[in-house]
């Protein structure tokens, strides 16, 4: 008999301790909560080519708001080569960029089921982008007859709005969808030649330039004359889109 109660006793105690010990446990799991995201931009690399390589984090700041941050390396898309009689684009090309990026985003309380960072938000960003793009070309006219070395340096700031929503799986994987993203874009582009060209060439050769920024940037209205772009503008509905992009990421 005193077998048995020194039994229960023995396993009344173990009882105890186990549920002391695995309680706690069992709480930091089901109330654990990830702040930090860090993602990688897949959208951007398509339209931009390799040498749009961004990477950013985010930060929960309150149940329903966080901020983000994006660095990385940005290059001009790759212009098509072409061949004419007087006028002609060269493989050779040398590129560098930078790019930054900060928003701060609101998660709309009424609209989403959870807090930060799931569901569709809204807020601010802010955006710098700098590229310089070295190009050689041919020229053949009876002014000029030989290679050509345009620099091209480009800065834009972004500053707007955009809409976007979040998926999250399996607790740590992330979507990040920007849908729009519309505002004001600061630009500043300029052209420099290697050597002195006559007007008439000058003209040739930026009208060849033109209408590649046109193809990769469609209304955007960019127009080098002379030395060089300057312009303060309002982007359209268009131009806004360029602000779409998905990022995946992963929770911490």
């Amino acid at each position: 008999m005193q077998n048995i109660r020194f039994s229960l006793k023995i396993a009344t105690l173990s009882w105890l301790v186990c549920g002391i010990w695995t309680h706690p446990c069992h709480g930091q799991d089901s109330i654990r909560v990830f702040k930090n995201t860090i993602n990688i931009n897949v959208t951007n690399p398509m339209i931009f080519g390799d040498k749009y390589n961004v990477i950013g984090y985010e930060r929960v700041i309150k149940d329903y708001q966080t901020a983000s941050i994006s660095i990385g390396r940005f290059g001009f898309p790759k212009f098509v080569s072409f061949d004419t009689d007087s006028l002609a684009l060269k493989n050779d090309h040398h590129d560098k960029g930078f790019h930054f990026s900060f928003d701060y985003r609101f998660y709309l309380r009424n609209e989403n089921r959870h807090t930060a960072p799931r569901g569709i938000y809204l807020g601010p960003y802010y955006g710098f982008n700098y590229f310089s793009r070295e190009n050689h070309w041919q020229l053949n006219t009876d002014n000029y007859n030989g290679e050509v070395i345009t620099n091209m340096d480009m800065m834009a700031n972004l500053l707007g709005v955009q809409l976007g929503y979040q998926f999250i799986l399996w607790k740590r994987l992330t979507i990040d969808m920007i849908l729009l993203g519309p505002g004001w874009w600061y630009l500043n582009l300029e052209t420099k030649f290697s050597t002195t060209l006559d007007p008439e060439d000058e003209e040739r050769l930026l009208e060849e330039v033109n209408d590649m920024l046109e193809e990769k940037f469609p209304a955007s209205d960019l127009v080098i004359q002379g030395g060089g772009f300057k312009a303060k503008k309002t982007t359209s509905t268009t131009i806004a889109g360029l602000r779409y992009m998905i990022n995946l990421g992963f929770r911490f």
